[in-house]
Formats: structure tokens, sequence, C-alpha cells
């Protein structure tokens, strides 16, 4: 007996998708300069190396590609308390009445966040404040779950927003593989030249390699250029700890899509010219336009559904309607944002995307080399089949470097989209 969807989903076994990562092999601190990082090419089984700066000569003509503008907070911050123990605060994301990053950033006063704690012991204390030049910053604890921490800030003046206060007083929040304390390097190279969305804690590391040379090229091969938000959380660097994909939480993020980028993506995947490409540089660019799609089924569901019930569960995409055409899907989604008057669409995605994960509008992927046992290397074999074993064992034989800071691949779907 056939599984179902979802069921075979669950049941991919994370020992499968593992690898030896020697410490050596990850990339402490990026190139000086950003296009000259490798780029691995796969394409049909086959591999070749280059570097970013080259990427144009892999892309058909008129190929969209759809990156993610998000922009990362610097969400650590250091406290001291009244004996001067340091205590630091890690800003995960918005709690309370204001969830959605963009608006908990622009808050001026204060404002509540999930956070993580180091040294919790040390908080004696009500209150623990930073005291600068302009402002007094004061955190208190709301309450806990486990780890995770909701604590309100508070600052005089009140007229400073919560952006401005982490810009003044915070540190960029680099993954915790590097190692190492955040350093003026990171303030502008743990950053996309494009970013312009606050809201994430960590960086979408493939954009990291893109500069303004690239575009041009781009531009050069009329190549379209959309962006889309997803605000990337702590998640990311998640390890899967159970052994089967059903016992694994994924985490969800919030997304900000255009009307008028949905429909560039319709354009392009109802043109019947097949040579194109749709270009996701990197994951969180993936999972949003994929999301998108979900959300389309939904909205074909029920056109006055309200935006909560377009949110994209873990396993909706092993569970709902899968005969729906791409097309009418995105068409869908228009038609609820038109009829409830929605210019950019903000919602929620918990999106898993795994091996037995059929792709509905990308056809190609820009991502770095991701950790073993991540929701992100199974996201990659979902692109590239069992191909991804041979791309990582290439990537460690020919000095590739890995993660955040590390060289990167353009990976072409071995899994073509017929609706």
């Amino acid at each position: 007996m056939e599984l179902s969807n979802k069921l075979q989903a669950q049941k991919f076994r994370i020992e499968n998708f593992t690898y030896d990562l020697p410490e050596n092999r990850i990339a402490k601190y990026p190139l000086t300069e950003r296009d000259l990082s490798k780029l691995l090419v796969y394409n049909n089984g086959n591999i070749l190396e280059d570097v970013y700066r080259n990427l144009d000569k892999y892309i058909s003509e008129q190929s969209i590609f759809v990156f993610n503008n998000t922009k990362v907070i610097q969400a650590r911050l250091h406290f001291r308390n009244a004996t001067g123990g340091r205590i630091e605060i890690f800003c995960l994301e918005p709690s309370g009445e204001n969830p959605e990053p963009y608006s908990a950033m622009i808050k001026t006063g204060c404002v509540e966040w999930e956070c993580l704690i180091g040294r919790v012991d040390k908080w004696k204390e009500k209150t623990v404040s930073i005291k600068t030049e302009d402002f007094l910053l004061n955190a208190e604890i709301v309450k806990r779950n486990g780890n995770v921490f909701t604590i309100k800030f508070s600052w005089q003046p009140n007229n400073f927003s919560f952006a401005e206060i982490l810009e003044k007083v915070g540190e960029m929040p680099i993954p915790p593989y590097l190692k190492r304390e955040s350093e003026a390097i990171d303030v502008s190279r743990y950053q996309t030249v494009y970013a312009a969305q606050k809201g994430s804690v960590a960086a979408p590391t493939a954009g990291l390699h893109f500069t303004e040379q690239i575009f041009e090229k781009l531009k050069s091969k009329n190549a379209i250029v959309d962006y889309v938000t997803l605000h990337v959380s702590a998640g990311t660097f998640t390890p899967v700890k159970s052994e089967t994909l059903e016992g694994h939480n994924m985490h969800s993020e919030w997304i900000e899509v255009e009307q008028e980028s949905i429909v560039k993506l319709l354009e392009q995947i109802s043109d019947k010219q097949t040579n194109k490409n749709v270009v996701a540089v990197g994951t969180t660019s993936l999972r949003t336009i994929e999301s998108l799609y979900w959300m389309g089924v939904k909205a074909n569901q029920n056109l006055d559904a309200p935006i909560n019930e377009l949110e994209v569960k873990q396993w909706d995409a092993y569970e709902l309607q899968q005969s729906l055409t791409v097309p009418d899907s995105l068409n869908c989604l228009l038609a609820w944002l038109r009829k409830n008057k929605i210019e950019k669409l903000i919602c929620k995605t918990q999106l898993l995307i795994v091996p037995s994960y059929k792709l509905r509008i990308a056809n190609a992927l820009i991502t770095n080399f991701h950790q073993p046992s991540s929701t992100l290397l199974l996201l990659v074999a979902a692109v590239v089949g069992d191909d991804w074993k041979m791309i990582y064992d290439y990537a460690l034989k020919n000095d590739f470097r890995f993660l955040s800071y590390g060289d990167g691949s353009l990976l072409f779907s071995t899994k073509l989209n017929t609706n």
C-alpha cells in the first residue's frame, strides 16, 4: 500500500541526511570581495565550478530572480546587573500586540519580544538597564516558557523606535557555529547589499555573494529581478534532533509579498517559453514563493477566509489538495488579496520542504552549503534528489567553504514542474 504524502514526509530519517563537516571547512569570515566566492553549478547530474561574478553565464535569457530583502537586526544586547555582571539578551521574535516584525521595529517607548537570555542566573533585579548619552533602555522579564523569555523593553526618551535602539546598542547576531564574537566586519558583511526590511535575526546567506556588478550582468541577460521578504528566525539553525521528521517541529516565519510580485511570477509561469528559469536566491526565497502556492490553494477553498487561515502549516503541502495548477492557485490568491483590498500579503509560513516535495514555482535555487542534519539540507535534497550527496562530496573534495560565510551553489531542479 502506497504511503500518503504526509506519512511519506514524516518517515524520512535524518540519519540519511548528514555528512562529515570538518571544522576547518567552515568559513569563519567572508572573502574580501563578495562575488569572488566559488559557485558550484549543478544541472542534470553534471557539476562544474566558477565564481559568483560569472553567474550570468549559466542562466537563460529573461529568467526571474527572486531575492529575500529582509534586513538583519542587531539582535544581541549586553546588559549589566547591579554588581556589574554581564547578561546577554538575544531577541528572537516580537511578542504581544505586535507579532509582525515591521510593526514591532517601529514601536516607540516600549515593546515585547521573545528572547533567549545568557547568564540568566545573574538577573536578580526586576529590571536591568543600558544607559547611553541618548537614552536609558530597561529590560524586564514578563514570563518564561522553557528557555524562552518574554521581555518587555522600555526606554526614555520614548521618541526612539526599537529599530533605532538596536542599531545604537545591539550587536550583529552572527551564527553560533562561527564560534567567535561579532566584529566590526559583520555589521556590513552579514547583510546583503539589497537588505531593506528590518526583522531577521539571521541573514539570508545566499544573497551575501551578490554585488552591483552581478546585478548589471543579470540586467544584460534581460533578467527580471524581484524581491520578497521572509524574516529569518533563529530556528533556521535548529538541527533535526528526532530520528524522523514526524517528531520535528518546523519553525514558522513571517513573509511579506507585494501583489505585484505575485503577478510577475504568474506571468513568468504562464509563459509557454519553457527555457526561462524561476530562480530562488536562497532557501528563504524558495520557501516564500512556494508558500504562495499553498496560500492560493487555501484561498481557492474559501475566498472569505481570514488572513490567519491562509498561514501555511508544517504539513499542509502534504495534506492539502495537490491538483490545482500553479496559475490557478496564484490567481486565487490574487483574487483573495483584491477582494480584501490588500496590496502586500503579510502572513506566516511553517512550510517544510523535504525530498518528497514537488516544487511548484521555482525550478532553480541559489544557496550556500548547509549544516548536516538540518531542514535546509533536506530542502536541497528536495531540489536535486539523491544527487545532494554527490554535490556535497564534490564541494568537500574541492576546497569549497561551508555555511554562512562560505561559497555557494546554483542548483537546477531534477523535478520539473508540469503544472
